[in-house]
């Protein structure tokens, strides 16, 4: 067991709280172990009838993954890097196959790694402090923790414009989206724990009594033209209706798209399309741990955390550095299969 992680039996409900106040609750090798440490003990234990996540102190949720780690890593043999993602990849997908309902507390930074532990519970909950955002293509690497799977069934190209431009979206936007299933205000949602933890049967009746109506979605403000623009899968064609739109919306979105990894943001488009065709949650995550292995042997992760973590300069100098110097076959070995037992695979006590 690991002090970043809290878990422990509350009546009826097993709690999971992050643990890591100063680094956002951001997750670690040890955390994801211990998260499927405890689902496994749980999925087997009649007393326990939900499980339930939040964080303890701090201003976010989950601010994503040990980037640190993972880049370290990714200067050398890759090797912890690759454990990270098979690890956090096996507690996603423990967590969308859970036999038991999970109840996630999206309240307030909600990033990468959040993502991936809070989309996969029954129950989301969000407010208005939530900040969601799936922000990898400003750092070389790509929306996944099961980003594939997740962002192409949301409505309209919704999904798309959150992967590639990194764009953060409050908590009536998540409601809007359905990213969340229920939006209450802040200061209601140690009420709701405390009456989840009583009754955890009523989880569903008890959000709702709670919940509040939201203010106005700006992503549904927005919805016609990212549905427009963001309509194609080829990065060119997004680039190229953006410019000849014109507005100070689309030239604001063309300045941000500037600034991402252009290797990445085609990757972003072909592994939403691949995953949009998934019909099993392991097979996206096979194919986004896949991507993961190669991607971070690429000069443009470890450049974009140099810049955006690191130094923060926000200066990346992207190589491949334009769209158009990003072929096809450079693509397609990022999503080539791995060698034999290599493989990313599904915990074995999954859906236990």
């Amino acid at each position: 067991m690991t002090d970043q992680l809290i878990t422990f039996a509350d009546h009826g409900v097993g709690r999971i709280r992050l643990n890591r106040p100063k680094a956002i609750h951001a997750l670690t090798p040890e955390m994801c172990e211990a998260v499927m440490d405890a689902l496994i003990a749980w999925a087997s234990d009649d007393r326990i009838a939900a499980v339930m996540i939040d964080h303890a102190d701090g201003r976010g949720f989950c601010a994503g993954g040990d980037i640190a780690l993972i880049a370290n890593s990714a200067k050398g043999d890759c090797t912890e890097a690759e454990r990270f993602f098979f690890l956090e990849y096996r507690m996603n997908h423990m967590l969308f196959s859970y036999s038991k309902p999970v109840i996630a507390f999206m309240d307030g930074i909600v990033m990468g790694g959040g993502v991936g532990i809070s989309l996969p519970a029954r129950y989301r909950v969000a407010t208005e402090r939530t900040t969601f955002a799936m922000p990898e293509t400003g750092i070389g690497l790509f929306p996944d923790v099961g980003g594939g799977w997740y962002l192409p069934r949301l409505p309209g190209r919704a999904g798309v414009w959150l992967a590639v431009t990194g764009a953060r979206i409050k908590g009536a936007d998540c409601l809007a989206l359905g990213l969340a299933t229920h939006y209450l205000p802040s200061g209601r949602i140690e009420a709701a724990k405390e009456r989840i933890v009583v009754d955890p049967s009523r989880t569903s009746g008890i959000l709702d009594a709670l919940a509040d109506v939201p203010p106005a979605s700006e992503w549904e403000a927005r919805r016609a033209d990212i549905d427009r623009l963001f309509a194609s899968d080829r990065y060119e064609d997004i680039l190229a209706a953006l410019e000849a739109d014109g507005s100070p919306w689309a030239q604001e979105q063309r300045a941000i798209l500037a600034s991402k990894s252009p290797q990445t943001v085609k990757v972003a488009l072909r592994q939403l399309a691949e995953g949009a065709a998934f019909t099993d949650f392991a097979d996206n995550m096979r194919n986004e741990y896949r991507i993961a292995c190669h991607v971070i042997r690429r000069p443009d992760f470890v450049e974009g955390v140099r810049a955006v973590i690191f130094d923060k300069d926000n200066a990346p100098r992207w190589n491949p550095a334009t769209p158009q110097e990003v072929t096809h076959d450079l693509v397609d070995s990022l999503f080539a299969p791995l060698p034999p037992g290599r493989e990313w695979t599904p915990h074995p006590q999954t859906g236990a």
